[in-house]
């Protein structure tokens, strides 16, 4: 939910006469606020007293009115309009870009989207989060993993790196002249910083350090570029995380280019995210011709967005982050401990829609019996790519395994290797 709360104060019949507004996380409606709200006149004051015309009226009604038309959010925008996201949630704000797309007619009416993210990793629609990042560390770590549905490679989020969404119809879609636009927002808050956009667009910093990767959805009507600012990221955890470990992967699945990175603050210690985020929005209301105004969002808000949630829990499902993945192969090899020297272990995996679709285990035979391999290669087989699914399959073949101490011992060895690879 969303409270907006006023500076200024007014008097019991709903008149304000200088409001200043502000958005907070999580806060809860309030009827007598909103019946103050709903009063207003088409035109209100700014909080240092200028009259202006109530440009964004409608969006604001629209947040502040208890029951929204069915329609939500895509009829209050009637011209141009800058949004932050109050959500710190990945899969909640990659729902907001969907949404938008979707449902909102952007005839004359751009809008531009700022997000953050607690600590996550977004990969591309056409990539394999095998080979792109850390799995295993990530889950220690609690980092979420979430696809995109645009193209492009992956990135490392957190609160230190700014998102940006530039929403058009089709045809006025130009991620170049968004890009110059983030160069010359920066440049007015330092003029000394060397920023500049690339073929491949990218911003690079002193012409060698990424501070921007670019991916784009175009949609038949309508179209969104959307790329992120480092402003203070996590470098170690963004260099860590975005390094597979994997061994023997073929795909044909989109991979992404390292590159050098740095943080705007590294070279100026004064710049943060929401001046960043102030400096872009200002640059970005002047070239549009709109109100400069961030107004901030709840993405969990169905009155606004009916049917986000849905939404946002499709991205989170196992099928559409690692079912989606294209098909790949697997062929690799590890070495367990034999009574006086390492004995290899094969393993050839092919791998559909996250699921294994042809399994075969090969070692010695006198480390194992053949049956077990056997065992083991068809129950995997149709399983998901998963050590979680994984560990409840060995654990109920183990149970059809003969009583035997050492046999257990191998079989258990053997199955976190092969859970180690996934």
């Amino acid at each position: 939910m969303v409270l907006i709360h006023l500076d200024s104060g007014g008097d019991d019949h709903g008149y304000v006469p200088h409001p200043m507004w502000s958005f907070q996380k999580e806060a809860k409606f309030c009827p007598v606020l909103l019946f103050k709200l709903n009063s207003l006149p088409t035109e209100t004051f700014t909080s240092q007293g200028m009259l202006i015309p109530f440009l964004m009226k409608n969006c604001f009604q629209l947040l502040c009115t208890h029951k929204v038309p069915a329609a939500g959010f895509k009829n209050a925008v009637k011209s141009g309009l800058i949004l932050q996201s109050v959500s710190s949630d990945v899969y909640q704000n990659l729902a907001v870009e969907d949404w938008i797309h979707d449902h909102v007619n952007l005839e004359g009416k751009p809008i531009l989207f700022f997000w953050r993210n607690t600590p996550s990793l977004v990969i591309g629609r056409h990539q394999n989060p095998w080979q792109e990042c850390n799995l295993s560390l990530m889950r220690e770590r609690g980092v979420k993993l979430a696809r995109r549905l645009s193209g492009g490679g992956a990135v490392y989020h957190d609160m230190g790196n700014i998102n940006l969404t530039f929403f058009t119809t089709r045809t006025k879609y130009d991620r170049m002249e968004n890009l110059k636009l983030i160069v010359r927002a920066l440049n007015a808050i330092q003029p000394q910083l060397d920023v500049q956009a690339t073929k491949r667009f990218d911003l690079l910093l002193d012409g060698q350090f990424k501070i921007s990767g670019t991916a784009a959805k175009i949609g038949r009507t309508t179209a969104y570029h959307h790329c992120t600012l480092l402003c203070s990221t996590d470098r170690t955890s963004l260099s860590s995380l975005l390094k597979s470990p994997y061994q023997g992967i073929k795909s044909n699945a989109t991979q992404s280019i390292p590159a050098m990175v740095k943080n705007l603050l590294e070279k100026d210690p004064t710049l943060t995210c929401e001046g960043l985020i102030n400096a872009i929005a200002a640059e970005y209301a002047a070239h549009h011709q709109i109100d400069h105004h961030i107004t901030f969002i709840n993405p969990t808000d169905e009155t606004l967005f009916p049917g986000i949630n849905s939404r946002a829990k499709e991205l989170q499902t196992w099928e559409w982050i690692y079912g989606r993945t294209p098909k790949f192969s697997i062929s690799t090899a590890f070495n367990v401990l034999g009574e006086q020297t390492p004995l290899e272990i094969k393993v050839f995996l092919d791998i559909k829609n996250g699921r294994i679709e042809i399994c075969r285990i090969e070692a010695p035979y006198h480390w194992l019996p053949l049956e077990i391999y056997e065992k083991l290669n068809s129950g995997l087989t149709g399983s998901k790519f998963c050590p979680v699914e994984t560990t409840m399959i060995t654990h109920m073949l183990l149970r059809t395994c003969p009583e035997d101490q050492e046999l257990h011992s191998k079989w258990n060895v053997l199955c976190e290797k092969i859970k180690g690879i996934m």
